[in-house]
């Protein structure tokens, strides 16, 4: 019995560090962009946890052990989840993230994902479509219009909160695509392998796109604080995050791994709030808080998923 429930509570512990991770991410991802511009910084990111990745991957490898490589159409799958899911997802999510607080995203984009998930699913009749999950996805989206009202009206904000609350936006629905596609490229290859091929695949175009603004910066004027922020975010809500993501998709599915995002919004806030000193306007708090009770609905229909045995 004692095993049984490890087996079945360990995939969830190991989302919740992965939304832990993610949350604290958001207001260390400011402190760089606000010292570099927003394409260098997820190239850095990126770069770095892909490094990060490849290393673990060779000391995953057995002494003596034949080396197996997986086929060119696994390979394939997992190098455009990467594409979709590292690329365009952090060209736009650094980008808003420029323009707008890390508060704003650290509740759009973990809020809005898995009720962009759990949309469509319904569409492509993987979910039931019932009262209490078409209940808060009205909710829901009630709430997000109130909260990009509040955005658009902020006091000295002028457009540029908006603007960046629309790309964090923009950002969600990559991501919840990219969790969709993630059983799909799991289906013949490992999460270490998965995660590392995407993460190098979209690292690689960052790079290339963030080169034009990567020679324009002053690098020795970069403070030491902001490299330590670097470092971070690479390794944690990235390499080891993103690895995880994968494997809590793997084992309790989309839908389930979905909900866990709920987390991040009430670290992101957190930590936006006691290190960078941001806060919401109070027709923002309202929205959120709609928003977020109506995305609880909408995915969990008032209940939590329950893990069938095989």
């Amino acid at each position: 019995m004692a095993s049984t429930v490890t087996s079945g509570t360990r995939p969830y512990l190991l989302l919740v560090t992965t939304m832990l991770l993610w949350g604290s991410g958001f207001g260390a991802s400011k402190v760089i962009v606000d010292h570099l511009p927003h394409s260098v910084v997820a190239t850095l990111r990126f770069g770095g946890g892909a490094l990060a990745l490849l290393v673990a991957l060779r000391l995953s490898r057995q002494p003596g052990a034949r080396r197996r490589r997986p086929p060119l159409r696994d390979w394939a799958r997992a190098a455009g989840a990467g594409v979709l899911g590292v690329f365009v997802y952090n060209v736009l999510f650094f980008w808003g993230l420029s323009l707008a607080p890390a508060i704003d995203g650290s509740t759009i984009v973990p809020v809005m994902s898995p009720v962009l998930t759990t949309s469509f699913l319904l569409v492509m009749g993987q979910e039931r479509a019932s009262v209490a999950r078409v209940a808060g996805l009205a909710t829901g989206a009630a709430g997000a219009v109130v909260f990009f009202v509040g955005s658009g009206g902020e006091a000295g904000a002028g457009q540029g909160r908006l603007a960046g609350d629309l790309l964090f936006l923009l950002s969600a629905c990559c991501w919840a695509a990219f969790t969709l596609t993630g059983r799909r490229v799991l289906a013949g290859i490992d999460p270490l392998k998965a995660t590392t091929y995407a993460t190098v695949s979209g690292a690689v175009l960052l790079a290339i796109y963030s080169a034009p603004s990567a020679a324009e910066v002053a690098w020795s004027d970069v403070p030491a604080y902001v490299w330590l922020n670097v470092a971070f975010v690479a390794l944690g809500p990235t390499a080891v995050a993103n690895l995880l993501y994968y494997r809590g998709i793997r084992d309790v599915g989309p839908a389930s791994a979905s909900i866990m995002m709920f987390v991040v919004p009430v670290v992101g806030t957190a930590c936006s709030a006691l290190f960078l000193g941001e806060s919401f306007g109070t027709v923002q708090a309202v929205g959120a808080v709609v928003l977020l009770v109506g995305a609880v609905l909408a995915v969990t229909q008032g209940r939590l998923p329950v893990r069938r045995g095989n």
